[in-house]
């Protein structure tokens, strides 16, 4: 293939105009946050993030490289189709539920990252245990698509993979350093439109190129492929809802979601965006859905792409930008191009902010550096910004598994985050033993389950578990939807145990080493000075812990208070004396 001058040039002009965009909105913000708070400032853009740019970052944090691309493969690849193409519909269902039952809560409580509410009511070490799956999953996910974004430039480019992850890279993390979260919010935008407008202009040119067939016709009828509607055959029934229901409330727990949240500048402005979000998330799948179907009804022998076609040269991952470089003229091409990697930088930079802020806050200060500065958490933020872009980039040139590891880390996210994250907004009297013991029952479910995609076998053959063509066993049980189930129910049933055998006296107090139940003032655990400002939160959680056990079952379960948070902050002036 050619070097492409053209191609090339449009691609530096879209990098310059992105990253003239996030140095624009550094230095309009540069003030924020000035009287002390510009870490905060950056973390959650000064709570005043409106509904319009809100929800423009929203929905290009989920729309990314991984989003539109995996959609397009899935509905390109014969024995999947649409009906296996579940994260358009799964993200946005995500975004609905997060924003009926967790943006309120959350926001109302202001909140500063997604690992606050753990820390205030498990403790510094379970935070820290926390934050591990947190900081794999937006990693992971970072190095994935930087890898997607590289191979995808050199399809239709054709210079060397490395030098594009590199470029694309440096200039997501030199944004995202300058200006935290103004910079990302400001530049999804941009890029956003550009995802919309780059890929709805590829369509019509690629649909009515000669070699593709009426997708029409080939959405029910075999011409070059199975149809790519797809099917769900009855032995895979439970893969589909495991996958889907990992999707749905898996995508809740992220900090790229929270941060959104948290930012935003009320509690029903929250719901609104992720609202929005989810609307958003279901328009923008649409080009993409239709690219995978432009890919199943084309006749590849017609095209310059030749024989044998992108299934049987093991591209189908890469379909998309196979159909921009060989139906599409050269010029739309390069602006779909544009299109792809606008996707991957609305999503890396998002995942890069969320590991610095959950770092800087969670664990350097929190945990370690209580009396730090304002200008040293600012600091330790810009250099984990650059350290966690290095890694991802590392990553993505390096590691020959990134998608495998990704998914196992989502699924960690899913297994471990969201069961505790239900349990410490609306589950009342869970601790730091139950949120333990949940942690490890769910992780060594999840590890003994196996993962194909890591070549790594299972130690618990579940009902339907099948060897694939290369011996790893696959399970077909809906095993990580039951790893899920096991974390929340064991941290519940430890955390009324745990409860019941201190408060009872069958164990000395010595003997809570947490100080999960006796002593819940202890150092151990957040003072709620430190996790908010008075202006923004009151905090109950740290109430003393009642010795008398409650014998109504919805009241001892129930979190009724994380359902009647209203927008406006109360006076804490009053209470702090208390």
């Amino acid at each position: 293939m050619p070097f492409h001058v053209e191609g090339l040039v449009a691609i530096a002009v879209f990098y310059l105009a992105i990253l003239a965009v996030g140095i624009w909105a550094a230095w309009k913000t540069k003030n924020t946050g000035s009287d002390g708070d510009r870490s905060e400032a950056i973390i959650v853009g000064g709570r005043d993030i409106g509904l319009l740019v809100g929800g423009f970052t929203m929905t290009a944090t989920w729309v990314g490289g991984g989003y539109i691309n995996g959609t397009a493969e899935a509905v390109y690849v014969p024995g999947y189709g649409l009906a296996w193409a579940q994260a358009p519909i799964g993200y946005s269902l995500s975004l609905v539920l997060g924003g009926l039952f967790f943006a309120k809560p959350m926001r109302s409580k202001g909140y500063v990252t997604m690992l606050d509410p753990f820390q205030q009511l498990y403790g510094k070490r379970m935070g820290g245990l926390l934050f591990i799956p947190a900081l794999m999953g937006e990693m992971f996910w970072a190095a994935a698509i930087f890898s997607a974004l590289g191979a995808t430039i050199s399809v239709i480019v054709d210079i060397n993979i490395n030098l594009s992850v590199i470029i694309s890279a440096l200039i997501a993390t030199l944004y995202t350093l300058v200006g935290g979260l103004y910079s990302v919010a400001y530049t999804d935008v941009v890029q956003l439109f550009c995802i919309f407008l780059g890929l709805w202009i590829s369509v019509p040119f690629a649909l009515s190129n000669p070699a593709v067939t009426d997708i029409g016709f080939t959405a029910v009828h075999e011409v070059h492929q199975a149809p790519w509607l797809g099917t769900i055959g009855s032995l895979n029934i439970y893969t589909w809802l495991d996958n889907f229901l990992l999707l749905t409330f898996g995508g809740i727990p992220w900090q790229a979601y929270f941060q959104r949240v948290l930012s935003s500048s009320s509690a029903t402005y929250a719901q609104v965006l992720s609202f929005l979000a989810a609307f958003g998330c279901i328009v923008m799948a649409i080009p993409a859905v239709l690219i995978g179907a432009i890919g199943a009804s084309t006749a590849w022998n017609q095209t310059e792409y030749g024989v044998p076609d992108p299934i049987a040269n093991k591209e189908a991952d890469m379909i998309l930008p196979i159909v921009l470089q060989y139906l599409c003229p050269v010029y739309i091409s390069f602006f779909g191009l544009g299109a792809v990697s606008a996707a991957v930088m609305s999503s890396a930079d998002s995942s890069i902010l969320s590991a610095s802020s959950m770092f800087a806050r969670n664990i350097y200060q929190l945990s370690f550096r209580q009396n730090a500065s304002d200008r040293e958490i600012v600091w330790v933020m810009r250099i984990t910004v650059f350290l966690f872009g290095a890694s991802a980039t590392a990553m993505a040139l390096l590691a020959s598994s990134v998608y495998g590891l990704w998914y196992l880390s989502s699924d960690l996210v899913y297994i471990i985050i969201f069961p505790q994250l239900l349990c410490v907004l609306f589950i009342k009297g869970t601790n730091t033993y139950g949120a333990i013991a949940g942690y490890i029952f769910g992780l060594v479910l999840r590890i003994t389950g196996g993962e194909p995609y890591l070549y790594l076998q299972p130690l618990i053959y579940y009902p339907g578990c099948y060897s694939d063509e290369n011996n790893i066993y696959v399970q077909r049980f809906p095993f990580k939807t039951l790893a899920m189930l096991t974390s929340f129910f064991t941290n519940i049933i430890v955390s009324y145990l745990a409860k019941y055998l201190f408060e009872s006296g069958t164990l000395p107090p010595k003997l809570d080493f947490l100080d999960a139940v006796v002593a819940r003032y202890s150092r151990e655990h957040m003072d709620k000075a430190t996790l908010v400002k008075s202006d923004n939160i009151v905090l109950n959680e740290l109430a003393p812990v009642n010795p008398q056990h409650s014998l109504t079952l919805s009241s001892t379960f129930t979190n009724k208070e994380a359902f009647n948070y209203v927008d406006s902050s109360p006076d804490l002036s009053n209470t702090e004396d208390n």
